[in-house]
């Protein structure tokens, strides 16, 4: 089973939108685990001190990395098998579509989530934790971030989704942002559903929605877009 463990100074966040809807109910079911894990109790200092002042100055705290690698031993010294260790952070790697599908076909993944100024650097190396950053932003802590990546991880899980074709076409399969949607009413403040979506016409219909997700793309993400036309290049 998807088991998620997250470290964090603030499991009281937990399991916050991970606890409802689609995802929560599928915790409920027992398809995905979540744990959290108070990084504070692995603190041996004085008032469970888990930060000090960053080496050579500068503004704000560093997490300590005796308190950081106890939190990581403890949580990983049971696992039967190995699961990825995540650190949030924006100086990390911009997760993708391709890698959560890669975390979510294991066994799960142990996420730390920074706070402060960060993590001291020795961890990140002694532990290998994979740097991953939800954005070109900056949060007050990892807890959102987290959130966001073990989301993403466990709506892939078999039987989560109502309908599994539901992760087939969206944003990122592909390398294309997703075509844009409409419901009813037909007719909504003067603007009108596309007729060819109401044509019945199932062919017509998923050419049209390709061009919209290759002219959304195109405009939104030049950067997907180039790799979706080396791709086309390539595969022909």
């Amino acid at each position: 089973m998807f088991t998620a463990s997250v470290l964090t100074l603030f499991p009281d966040a937990f399991p916050g939108p991970l606890g409802v809807s689609l995802i929560g109910t599928a915790k409920n079911k027992g398809l995905w685990a979540l744990e959290t894990v108070d990084i504070r109790e692995f603190s041996r200092h004085k008032h469970a001190s888990v930060d000090d002042t960053p080496a050579g100055g500068g503004a704000g705290m560093v997490l300590r990395p005796d308190v950081a690698a106890a939190a990581i031993d403890a949580v990983t010294a049971s696992d039967e098998e190995e699961r990825p260790l995540i650190y949030m952070t924006p100086r990390g790697r911009p997760i993708t579509q391709t890698r959560v599908r890669e975390w979510a076909d294991g066994p799960g993944v142990v996420v730390f989530c920074g706070r402060f100024e960060g993590l001291d650097e020795r961890v990140i190396k002694a532990r290998r934790l994979e740097e991953v950053s939800v954005g070109d932003a900056v949060l007050a802590g990892g807890e959102a971030a987290a959130m966001c990546l073990i989301e993403a991880c466990v709506r892939l899980i078999p039987g989560v989704l109502g309908d599994p074709a539901s992760a087939e076409e969206e944003s990122f399969e592909g390398d294309l942002l997703e075509y844009p949607h409409y419901t009813r009413p037909r007719e909504w403040e003067g603007e009108e559903i596309p007729e060819v979506l109401l044509s019945g016409d199932h062919g017509a219909v998923a050419r049209w929605r390709r061009e919209m997700a290759e002219k959304t793309t195109q405009e939104r993400r030049p950067d997907l877009w180039e790799r979706y036309i080396r791709r086309q290049g390539e595969d022909r």
